[in-house]
């Protein structure tokens, strides 16, 4: 049927809530970001006006997701780390009526979830069908395998002008040209289908209405449309990140649209094909897919019900880690003693809230009273990104939830800067490439493979990327290529300050320590360093922060927001390689030699690689030299599939001032992010974290979280892959 022949009101009223079916299924992936700037992302936060437990049976429906664990999970920790009495607290906590017999023999079913099935999945329960392949695993494959080539190469795939429909026409015009999927699945005829499906994305939408029958209403098509991206989740949230890039920017980006068509594509391929091919066949899918598009909604609700007592355990699982740590903090909070208003320390460090963090500053406080310890989102509150005077080179050092409004660059050597990068970057690109597992070691030959043995038994120290390009040059800070000048940085400073509560008191040295990981030969790296700063190291932050604080201009204009920062207070740009527990701080001129502080920074490392060890695999019973070089060691192996454990098990987020949690050990599990409501006189500087850092912390914790109740889903693997598509895109596996 030719959908473009009609002009009734009817039709346009299709229109309407076909398009709003459409959106409304894209809006519900959550994007991915590529993996030179990888940042955990909840998965979820499309659906956040949904509760879990919503959520929960809708991504179980549609695309077989889990997000609670196994029974057998909850059942090994009865009697151990889930007691009767957390349980009762859940139950009064979701306002649940239950026994607790009922709750254990839940445990004990076998209860199972009706999932969706695809139109592949339907006609491969057929006894009859004569191809080997999976539909569902042929289609996933193609369109992978077509995604990955589009964006691996997009000087020669990229050849279409028309953007609203370039991605979707070029993957309809590769399937017209090959015939081999009609041989691979042996059904003839198959081909033909290809020909005859729409040109534009929105023609196909209809023309999928129209096929699919006239029963298919907008919130079914909703969810039909929903299960088909969870399908391909992965290219789903990629180009979901191209939509939300391209929002930054104020401008469309519709790939996710395409790439939804190209699923649908699929589906009224096989449909029609089976029509023609077999009545009996068609008439079973046809069924199937109504019922189920017809009672979407009561299968949901089924596994609410079925999941009902799972949110139970869950809730109990977390009270078991929530009720000691608030006793804690209450009697904490009871018996804490405040220090002296006005003593002044002899540093001040300032971390990164990163749970990593946690336990290092634990560690420096115990060196001395003279130093006292604060936590403060990792990009320092600065809404920059880097660029390599000069070069093409940029890159964001702030969340992905903002946009940078400022650039930072430094001067350096430019035809050597930047041939030097050039080289890096051509050399990561010929490394990471698809094919390069074995092809780049059979080009290079014997000289890559003596490179891999001297690498094996003579680790060097990983390469700090476009950091190691960075010479001691001051930094300058733009806006429409236009230099700040003093006031407009005391501005930007005093914003910074007054949210990290750092307005009077100044120790003499206060340390702005961001922070970095070390890793060789690992393309998820950037997951591994600091998620605040976009995926980045620290290092560009701390060094423009610690310069602007330091300028005399600065202070100068600082004085009119009633900021005064004496004559012998230094800042100093540090970084904390979470990898290690190194600290290292940038003092090129030798201005702070010996003083105290430094000393307490080496000791802080070895008191926390001694208590870190065991929980990386190194052995305890080794001198400080030697659990330091055990430690470097394990960062720079480039056959280390797991060279350190990230944010893993974080579980809180605490924003009071540290004297609350200075004497508690919270274990790394915690986000400290330090906080005065006392100075905060309009909750300003609260609305600050609870809308930035708070929604940062969610999605880190989110993110980790999925990735174990359904690692399949949202688990990314290990680094021993290293089929990376598109320079940055991610590993195809």
């Amino acid at each position: 049927m030719n959908t473009h022949t009609l002009s009734t009101p009817q039709f346009e009223k299709q229109c309407e809530w076909i398009e709003r079916a459409v959106n409304h299924a894209c809006e519900k992936i959550a994007p991915v970001w590529p993996l030179d700037k990888s940042i955990a992302v909840n998965p979820w936060w499309s659906m956040r006006n949904e509760t879990m437990p919503q959520v929960a049976a809708k991504l179980q429906n549609l695309g077989k997701v889990s997000m609670l664990m196994d029974k057998s999970y909850y059942r090994s920790l009865w009697n151990s780390q889930i007691t009767a009495a957390h349980l009762a607290a859940a139950l009064t906590t979701l306002n649940v009526n239950a026994e607790q017999n009922s709750l254990l023999a839940y445990l004990e079913s076998n209860g199972k979830n009706v999932s969706w099935q695809h139109l592949g999945d339907l006609l491969d329960q057929q006894v009859c069908h004569s191809h080997k392949i999976p539909w569902r695993d042929e289609i996933v494959q193609q369109i992978s395998q077509f995604t990955a080539l589009y964006f691996q190469y997009p000087e020669r795939m990229h050849s279409n002008d028309d953007a609203h429909n370039g991605f979707y026409s070029m993957w309809l015009d590769v399937l017209r040209q090959d015939k081999g999927i009609e041989i691979l699945m042996a059904e003839s005829g198959l081909h033909s289908q290809f020909e005859a499906l729409p040109n534009t994305i929105t023609a196909l939408f209809h023309a999928a209405k129209e096929t699919l029958g006239a029963e298919v209403g907008e919130t079914g098509f909703t969810h039909y449309c929903h299960a088909l991206l969870l399908d391909i989740n992965g290219w789903a949230s990629w180009m979901a990140n191209q939509a939300w890039q391209a929002a930054f920017a104020q401008e469309s980006n519709n790939l996710l649209q395409q790439l939804l068509a190209v699923r649908l594509g699929w589906d009224i391929v096989l449909w029609r094909h089976t029509a023609e091919k077999s009545s009996e066949k068609f008439a079973f899918i046809r069924n199937a897919f109504s019922q189920q598009l017809n009672s979407t909604q009561a299968m949901q609700e089924s596994i609410m019900a079925q999941q009902h007592f799972g949110w139970v355990w869950q809730t109990a699982l977390e009270l078991s880690y929530q009720q000691p740590l608030q006793n804690k903090l209450l009697n904490q909070l009871t018996n804490k003693k405040m220090g002296d208003k006005y003593f002044r320390p002899e540093a001040h460090a300032i971390f990164c809230i990163d749970v990593r963090s946690e336990p290092i500053r634990r560690a420096l406080e115990a060196q001395s009273a003279s130093i006292k310890t604060s936590g403060f989102a990792g990009f320092f509150g600065l809404p920059i990104d880097y660029a390599i005077e000069g070069g093409e080179f940029v890159r964001p050092q702030l969340p992905g939830l903002l946009k940078a409004s400022m650039r930072a660059t430094q001067i350096n050597k430019l035809a050597t800067q930047n041939g030097l990068l050039f080289k890096t970057v051509a050399t990561k690109k010929s490394s990471d490439a698809s094919p390069s597992a074995f092809g780049v070691i059979e080009a290079k030959g014997i000289l890559k493979a003596a490179s891999l043995l001297k690498s094996s038994f003579f680790p060097s120290r990983p390469k700090a990327g476009v950091e190691s390009l960075m010479t001691n040059s001051p930094w300058t800070l733009t806006t429409n290529n236009k230099p700040l000048d003093d006031a407009e940085l005391a501005n930007l400073a005093a914003g910074v300050m007054g949210a990290m509560n750092l307005t009077d008191n100044f120790a003499k040295r206060i340390l702005l320590v961001g922070h970095a990981s070390s890793a060789t030969n690992n393309p998820h790296s950037a997951g591994l360093d600091c998620g605040a700063c976009g995926g980045q190291s620290g290092e560009v932050n701390v060094k423009v922060l610690a310069q602007i604080l330091n300028s005399e201009g600065v202070r100068n204009a600082l004085k009119i927001h009633v900021i005064d920062i004496p004559a012998d207070t230094k800042f100093i740009a540090c970084i904390h390689n979470t990898t290690t527990d190194d600290l290292q701080y940038f003092d090129d001129t030798n201005t702070f030699a010996n003083e105290s502080w430094k000393a307490w920074l080496i000791a802080a490392t070895e008191s926390a690689q001694q208590k870190r060890s065991a929980s990386v695999g190194i052995s305890t019973l080794q001198n400080a030299s030697q659990l330091k070089n055990k430690f470097e060691q394990k960062s720079n192996d480039w056959a280390q599939l797991r060279p350190e454990w990230a944010l893993a098990n974080n579980a809180a987020f605490i924003v009071a001032p540290r004297e609350l949690t200075v004497n508690i050990d919270l274990e790394g599990r915690s986000f400290l992010h330090d906080y005065d409501w006392k100075k905060d006189t309009n909750f300003s500087v609260l609305e600050l974290i609870i809308t930035a850092p708070m929604v940062v912390t969610n999605w880190i914790n989110l993110q980790y979280y999925a990735s174990v109740t359904d690692n399949q889903k949202y688990g990314s693997g290990n680094k021993l892959l290293h089929n990376v598509v598109g320079g940055n895109m991610g590993v195809f596996e």
